[in-house]
């Protein structure tokens, strides 16, 4: 074969279709301007796409009785759960137990108050006290009660200026100056505007009416530059002056709805009775009243019937260990122990807990002559101690502690009180609010351990669980959240313990 005849079988086989790459026509024919393996489906000329009912359409059917017995089920089904769950909202709100309505409250009732009668002696003098109210800011002092430091002669009334500061114990601006400080702080200002404070009584010999005018005349001239109180010490004696309403009007009278600028009239009791305080809160007209009732006592039946007399009237009365007189709790307390058990006591107390300077670290006490210098590195000794070992330290932990619970619990705030079992030696009392957490002071002075077994009246309306738990703790053998057996408590000699435990419903 030649070769043109080779090259046109070739172009023969290069223009034969293979059979699978044929059309799909079903005639085995290609159709004209169609590719290669392409499909045509014919559509129906008389398909119809459905485009929904009509209005009258779906009027007729919805008029039917089906549809019309339908929709009534479903409307009944929808109003008797809506009303059903209307109900079970209210008897939820009926059966839910109801938030006791918080008691007025005053800024001298949310913290404790610190008194500072020599500022030579706490802090090098007036210029000092303003570096220091961050310390006292960090212990949560609500309240810094100062003085007396006004111009007088002891026993002579024609010296007496309120409105002047004694030249040898501060200037007026640096007193000032401290005040804007406190008050950026949180912290309130008291001047202790007793009158003779240098004499042998706190008021004068013979009628005092000028001297209460004047007194009112000093109080309106501090109030002017933003002091939030006065102090006064002999209220039995004066509340009975002719001018005292005067005094009261003075202080109270420019009183607005915010709690916060509320000026404090605060008057010191010495030597009565629990019910004459008592009648003193009610005819005095004082915003808040502290005796010397825990001092002058010092036996736990009599101090805890004190508390019963007065508990009611806890936001008008403060408690204190010596500082109704300006003196120091480690005159009574003789140990690191005792100071911390009374201040367990003041902290817990239905009333305002008031101390005076040191008494957070358990300062001792002077010879009466003399202010205590206060400490400020706690970890130098107390030369004043005579030998006996003070832990500032641990007592102002102690402190810090007890001023922070207090602030944060409304049972301790402004809970109601219930007086369990006392000694000679010892006390105890439950402090209850509302739904919060329930607490139990215990504390033994004594020099012996003492077993306790704390009960309530039947009448009390509460009721003590079988145990509770350690929240703060003296004695050794009561470690922190430990639980206790309240039939059987055993407290050391100088120990002090405080129990919690939870609302019960």
């Amino acid at each position: 074969m030649s070769k043109d005849t080779e090259i046109d079988m070739e172009e023969v086989k290069l223009n034969e279709v293979d059979p699978e790459k044929q059309p799909m026509t079903g005639d085995g024919q290609p159709a004209v301007g169609e590719k290669n393996g392409s499909v045509k489906l014919k559509v129906p000329e008389d398909e119809v796409t459905f485009t929904g009912l009509s209005k009258e359409e779906l009027m007729k059917v919805a008029g039917t009785p089906g549809w019309v017995r339908t929709r009534w089920v479903l409307l009944v089904l929808f109003w008797l759960g809506w009303i059903g769950m209307l109900a079970g909202a209210i008897v939820i709100i009926v059966q839910a137990p109801r938030c006791k309505p918080i008691p007025e409250m005053s800024w001298w009732n949310e913290g404790p108050l610190y008194q500072i009668s020599d500022l030579d002696a706490f802090s090098d003098g007036m210029e000092g006290l303003e570096d220091k109210l961050d310390q006292l800011n960090q212990l949560k002092v609500k309240g810094l009660v100062l003085g007396p430091f006004h111009t007088v002669q002891a026993d002579n009334p024609a010296t007496l200026d309120f409105t002047k500061i004694d030249p040898t114990r501060g200037k007026q601006e640096t007193l000032l100056s401290v005040l804007a400080r406190a008050h950026k702080k949180g912290m309130f200002v008291v001047l202790d505007l007793t009158p003779n404070y240098l004499g042998s009584a706190p008021w004068f010999t013979g009628s005092n009416d000028d001297v209460v005018d004047t007194l009112k005349a000093g109080a309106e001239y501090w109030l002017k530059l933003d002091i939030d109180g006065i102090k006064v010490s002999g209220l039995p004696l004066a509340a009975n002056f002719t001018d005292w309403p005067k005094l009261r009007a003075a202080v109270q009278g420019n009183r607005t709805d915010d709690d916060t600028k509320k000026r404090l009239l605060m008057g010191v009791v010495q030597g009565d009775s629990a019910a004459k305080v008592s009648e003193l809160v009610n005819t005095t007209g004082v915003d808040l009243v502290l005796p010397d009732l825990l001092s002058s006592k010092n036996d736990g039946v009599e101090r805890i019937r004190d508390v019963d007399a007065l508990h009611s009237q806890q936001r008008s009365v403060g408690w204190g260990f010596g500082a109704s007189k300006l003196e120091h709790l480690s005159k009574l307390a003789t140990s690191t122990d005792l100071v911390r058990l009374y201040q367990l006591l003041l902290f817990t107390l239905p009333g305002t807990p008031v101390f005076t300077y040191g008494d957070e670290i358990g300062l001792q006490a002077g010879d009466g002559t003399q202010s205590p210098k206060m400490i400020w590195d706690l970890d130098k000794k107390d030369e004043a101690a005579e030998g006996n070992w003070t832990d500032h330290s641990v007592i102002k932990e102690w402190f810090q502690s007890l001023s922070d619970l207090r602030g944060k619990e409304r049972s301790l705030l402004h809970g109601d009180y219930y007086p369990l079992n006392s000694s000679a030696s010892s006390l105890s009392f439950l402090r209850v609010w509302d739904q919060s957490e329930r607490y139990i002071t215990a504390v033994n002075w004594g020099s012996q351990p003492l077993k306790l077994k704390l009960t309530l009246l039947p009448t009390d309306g509460e009721q003590l669980p079988e145990t509770a738990e350690v929240k703060m703790s003296t004695d050794e053998n009561l470690k922190e959240d430990s639980p206790v057996d309240l039939d059987a408590i055993t407290l050391g000699p100088e120990k002090a313990v405080l129990l919690h435990f939870p609302f019960s419903g």
